[in-house]
C-alpha cells in the first residue's frame, strides 16, 4: 500500500519450436511487462525477425481495414468472447481474401449510396437558390446563352442596392426588383454582351449572388422546383434502401467480422512481441517483468507450454534507483481518485513511497478547512455521486472526478459542523427550530486564530513532507542527497531551526536561542555547499565546476533561494484559513443582498437570491477552492520528497478488455 507492487525481473530461453505457445502465454493473461530484448539477437538470424516485423505490419493493416468496414456498416467492435481461447496466428493470405471479399460487398453499396447522397446534397442547393424566386413568371432558358443579352438573376443585400445602381450609372443597364425582402431581394440584371465584363465585376463586388441552375432544367422557377421536390424524393428514397442494404448486409456479417477483428488484433499483438525477442540460431530471449505475486503463476504456465524453456527470475529490491522498473499500483477503489491526483504530477518510482495516502488524508482536509458547509458540502457530494454513478447523462463524462468531489464534499460538510455553517447561515440563526452553534471555531469571527490554526498545520505537513523525502532518500541510496540536499537532512535541520528560533524568540520554548542559532548556521554552510558536499560523499570530482569565487557567489544565491522557499511554503498554508474567512465573508455578503432584494422580509426575492447565492458558492468557490488545495500539495509539499518518473506497468494482453 505504501510502495507499488513488487516486482520480480524474469529473463526466458525459448526453443524456437515453442515459439508461438510461450508467447500467447506470456500475452494471455495480462502479468507480462516486457522489455526489448531484441539487442541480444545474433549474427545471420536477421531475415527472422524482418519476416516477424512484415507480419505485424500485416496484421496491423488488416485489422485497420476491418475497423473500417465495421465502422461503414454501424457494428461496433464490441469485446471478445470471455471463454474463448486464442488458438493460433490467423494466416494472412486467408484473412485478407476474407476482408477483401466484404469489402467489394460493403464498397458496392458505399458507392452508390455516397453518389446519392452528393446528389441529394446538389440538388437541395439548387432548391435552396430557386425557392425565392418561384412565384416569378418567367423562363429560366430565356436567361441563358444570349447572343446579344446578358443576365444575372439572383439575391443581393439589401445596403448593397444603391451602391451597385450608383456604380453602374453610366452603363445601359436594366435593374428590376423581382421580389422585395427586407434583407435579400432578388433582383434581375440585364445589359449587353458588350458590357457583360463591366456588368459581372460590378455584381460580384456588390455580393449579388447569381442562380446557378444546370442546362437540363427548363421552364418556370415553380416548375423547375416541381421537378427538383420529385428528383428529391426518388434520392431520399434510393439512399433509404442503399441503408437498408447495409444494414441488412451488417446484421449478416457483424459476428464474422467480430471474430476476424479480435483474432487479427490478437495475432498483431503476438507478432509485435515476437519482434522484440532477442533472436539467436535455434532460440529466443525474452525479458520483462512480472509482479511477484504471479510469478509462480505465470512460471507454471510458461513450463507447461514449453518442457526445454529456462527461466531465470531476479527479485527487484526496492533500494538504488529503479527507473527501468515498470510501476504498478496497488491502491484500493477508494483511493482511486487520490493516485489520479498523484499521477498527474508523476508515477512513482518503483522503489519511492507512494504519496497517495498521504494526499488521501490531506487533499479532503485541507479542502473542507477552506470550504466548511454542511448544506454546500453535501450538495457537492451528491453531485460527485451523480458524477462517479452515471446517473446523468450530462454527467458521466467528469464520472473519473466523481469520487474526489463525493469525499471532498463529505469534508467539506464535516467542517461545517465544526464551523456551525449550514448553507451560509451560521452562528446565532435559528434555522427550522434549531439553533447554529460551531462544534469547534467560526472562522468569520476568529479570524487570527483560524490563521494560525491555518500555519500550524502547514508547518506540520511539512516536517512530514521532509520526513518522507529522508525515508525515499535512504531507500534510494542517495547518500549526498539525502545528508546535503535541500530537501534531505541538512534542508530539513535547516527549516526546524529556523522553527526553533522564532519559537524560543516567542517564549514558546525553554531552548535558548543561542541553540537553535548555532544549528541554523551549520545546516545553512551544509545547504550552502551542498554540490561540494554531494559530490565529496558520492565520489564526483572534481567538488565544483568553476571558479571557488563565482560557485560561492552561486551558493550564497541559492541558500538565499531555499530560505525564502521555506518562508513561502510555510506560509502558503495562511490560504487554507483565509479561505475559510473569506467563505464565511462571501456568504454574509450573499445574504446582505437577499435582504436588500427582499426589501427586508423573508419572501420569494429573498430566497430566490439566497439559492443562487449559494449556488455560485458551490460552483465557483469551489472550483478556486479545489485549485488552491492542488496548488498546496503540488508546490508545498510533493515537492519535498517526491521525485516521479516511475515507468508505468503495461503487460501484455491479447484484449483489451485485461488492460488495467
Amino acid at each position: 500500500m505504501f510502495f507499488p507492487k513488487a516486482m520480480t525481473e524474469i529473463e526466458m530461453i525459448v526453443p524456437a519450436r515453442d515459439l508461438l505457445a510461450v508467447t500467447k502465454v506470456l500475452s494471455g493473461h495480462g502479468i507480462f511487462h516486457q522489455a526489448d530484448s531484441s539487442y541480444a539477437s545474433g549474427a545471420g538470424v536477421d531475415s527472422g525477425a524482418t519476416n516477424w516485423q512484415e507480419k505485424a505490419a500485416g496484421y496491423s493493416g488488416l485489422e485497420r481495414r476491418i475497423q473500417i468496414v465495421m465502422q461503414a456498416l454501424s457494428i461496433d467492435e464490441g469485446q471478445p468472447q470471455a471463454n474463448k481461447e486464442f488458438e493460433k496466428m490467423g494466416e494472412l493470405v486467408d484473412i485478407r481474401s476474407t476482408v477483401e471479399q466484404i469489402e467489394n460487398e460493403v464498397k458496392n453499396a458505399t458507392d452508390q449510396l455516397s453518389v446519392e447522397k452528393k446528389r441529394l446534397e446538389q440538388l437541395e442547393n439548387t432548391l435552396r437558390q430557386l425557392e425565392p424566386v418561384a412565384d416569378i413568371d418567367l423562363d429560366i432558358n430565356s436567361l441563358r446563352n444570349s447572343r446579344y443579352l446578358f443576365s444575372m438573376l439572383g439575391q443581393i443585400p439589401t445596403a448593397n442596392v444603391e451602391r451597385l445602381q450608383t456604380s453602374l450609372a453610366r452603363v445601359p443597364n436594366v435593374f428590376l426588383t423581382l421580389r422585395s425582402d427586407s434583407s435579400k431581394p432578388v433582383v434581375w440584371l440585364a445589359g449587353t454582351q458588350s458590357n457583360a465584363d463591366v456588368l459581372e465585376r460590378a455584381a460580384r463586388s456588390a455580393y449579388l449572388s447569381p442562380l446557378n441552375l444546370p442546362d437540363e432544367y427548363q421552364g418556370t422557377p415553380a416548375k423547375i422546383i416541381e421537378s427538383i421536390h420529385a428528383a428529391i424524393k426518388s434520392a431520399n428514397q434510393k439512399i433509404a434502401d442503399l441503408q437498408e442494404t447495409l444494414s441488412q448486409l451488417g446484421k449478416a456479417r457483424e459476428n464474422q467480422l467480430r471474430a476476424l477483428l479480435w483474432d487479427v488484433h490478437a495475432s498483431r499483438v503476438l507478432a509485435e512481441a515476437i519482434v522484440r525477442f532477442g533472436q539467436l540460431r535455434y532460440t529466443y530471449v525474452v525479458t520483462g517483468w512480472v509482479q511477484s505475486d504471479d510469478l509462480e503463476r505465470l512460471t507454471q504456465r510458461l513450463k507447461n507450454a514449453s518442457k526445454e524453456i529456462l527461466i531465470e527470475t531476479l527479485p527487484t529490491t526496492r533500494s538504488g534507483h529503479n527507473l527501468d522498473v515498470p510501476v504498478a499500483m496497488q491502491n484500493s477503489e477508494f483511493l482511486k481518485p487520490f493516485q489520479m491526483l498523484v499521477n498527474t504530477y508523476s508515477r512513482p518510482r518503483y522503489g519511492e513511497i507512494d504519496p497517495t495516502i498521504l494526499i488521501a488524508f490531506t487533499f479532503p482536509l485541507l479542502f473542507g478547512a477552506m470550504f466548511g458547509d454542511i448544506g454546500q458540502g453535501l450538495v457537492l457530494a451528491v453531485l460527485g455521486w451523480l458524477m462517479s454513478s452515471k446517473r446523468v447523462k450530462a454527467l458521466s463524462s467528469m464520472s473519473s472526478l466523481g469520487g474526489l468531489i463525493t469525499i471532498c464534499g463529505l469534508s467539506a460538510t464535516l467542517f461545517g459542523f465544526l464551523y456551525g455553517s449550514f448553507f451560509g447561515f451560521e452562528e446565532g440563526v435559528h434555522l427550522f427550530g434549531l439553533e447554529l452553534r460551531p462544534l469547534w471555531i467560526s472562522p468569520i469571527h476568529h479570524i487570527l486564530d483560524i490563521l494560525m490554526v491555518a500555519i500550524g498545520a502547514g508547518v506540520f505537513l511539512l516536517i512530514c513532507a521532509f520526513l518522507i523525502g529522508i525515508i525515499n532518500g535512504v531507500i534510494s541510496r542517495e547518500w549526498g542527497h539525502l545528508l546535503f540536499g535541500h530537501s534531505g537532512v541538512a534542508g530539513f535541520l535547516l527549516y526546524l531551526s529556523f522553527l526553533g528560533l522564532g519559537a524560543s524568540a516567542l517564549g514558546f520554548l525553554p531552548i535558548s536561542v543561542i541553540v537553535f542559532a548555532v544549528l541554523a548556521i551549520l545546516s545553512a554552510l551544509a545547504v550552502m555547499f551542498s554540490e561540494a558536499l554531494i559530490h565529496l560523499v558520492d565520489g564526483y570530482r572534481p567538488l565544483i565546476d568553476g571558479g571557488i569565487g563565482t560557485y560561492v557567489i552561486q551558493a550564497g544565491v541559492e541558500l538565499f533561494e531555499v530560505v525564502i522557499s521555506f518562508l513561502s511554503n510555510t506560509l502558503s498554508f495562511v490560504r487554507v484559513g483565509a479561505f475559510a474567512v473569506a467563505h464565511g465573508g462571501l456568504s454574509a455578503a450573499i445574504f446582505i443582498l437577499a435582504e436588500l432584494i427582499g426589501g427586508g422580509n423573508h419572501g420569494f426575492g429573498y430566497w430566490a437570491a439566497v439559492i443562487i447565492g449559494n449556488l455560485f458558492i458551490v460552483g465557483f468557490e469551489g472550483l478556486i477552492v479545489g485549485i488552491q488545495t492542488m496548488r498546496l500539495h503540488y508546490y508545498e509539499l510533493l515537492g519535498k520528497f517526491f521525485t516521479g518518473g516511475g515507468m508505468r506497468f503495461e503487460p501484455l494482453t491479447l484484449t483489451p478488455a485485461q488492460e488495467d
